[in-house]
């Protein structure tokens, strides 16, 4: 099993610079592309931006849609919208587009992230978290923001206001993400320090729409960077000891 989960690994990372490049050449090579494509949308209400790749199952293409698989029958005529492994080997090709499709969803979030990072020649890992304002383990994985630094880990923060778009943990985060200082502002509110209501154009309302996508339903949720979505708060510690041996495990493969 841990070396499955190191070559899925390894696959995610690869796939994430191969997306693009593939999805081109299986485009030029099917002959109802555009029915697809116009079927696709439907299903993604209205959505235009993904990529088609070939499957390993006849008369299937994988669509890519970040954050979100489908696969679509060559008539167009069937969507199946989940897993698809090997029923002799057990080998899954779904999730590792799966997991490059996260990554690659959050990635064009990566401006509106606030970021708490160890000087730049000590990264060794990248983490982002869907935190809450007033979430118990979301203040702790804050309070030990030097320890995660220290170990080489980056955190990239989105918002993710667990009781919706009109909670008081919503308009917090409203708040930090319009301070002019936004790491101090975030910082004050994880300690419970009450902050002047700010407004402005905001990203808030759209980390709070990914993480719906991405399946997030607890905070804090940890992405890692192969596209993994890890619930819950892992000691700084122990996660750095896991992406160590991630790692580790990807350089040997």
């Amino acid at each position: 099993m841990k070396k499955f989960i190191l070559r899925l690994c390894l696959v995610s990372s690869l796939l994430i610079g191969l997306i693009i490049s593939t999805s081109v050449q299986a485009e030029q090579q099917i002959k109802n592309i555009e029915k697809i494509k116009k079927v696709i949308a439907a299903r993604l209400g209205g959505i235009q931006k993904f990529d088609i790749h070939p499957s390993p199952i006849k008369g299937l293409y994988l669509i890519v849609a970040p954050p979100r698989v489908l696969y679509i029958s060559d008539d167009a005529k069937y969507i199946i919208d989940g897993d698809v492994s090997n029923a002799e080997t057990g080998e899954d090709y779904t999730t590792a587009y799966r997991n490059a499709s996260r990554f690659a969803a959050v990635e064009e979030m990566k401006d509106t992230m606030i970021v708490f990072s160890p000087p730049k020649d000590k990264v060794k890992h990248t983490i982002t978290v869907f935190t809450d304002m007033d979430c118990y383990y979301c203040q702790k994985l804050h309070k030990e923001m030097a320890d995660y630094n220290r170990l080489g880990i980056k955190v990239r923060y989105l918002a993710y206001p667990r009781q919706g778009l009109q909670s008081a943990s919503y308009k917090k985060a409203v708040t930090v993400w319009c301070s002019k200082d936004k790491k101090a502002a975030l910082t004050k509110a994880k300690n419970g320090e009450k902050l002047k209501p700010l407004s402005c154009d905001n990203p808030v309302a759209k980390h709070y729409a990914l993480g719906n996508l991405l399946g997030v339903h607890g905070t804090p949720a940890l992405l890692l960077e192969n596209g993994q979505l890890y619930p819950g708060y892992v000691p700084a510690a122990r996660l750095a000891e896991a992406l160590d041996r991630m790692k580790s495990g990807i350089a040997k493969q």
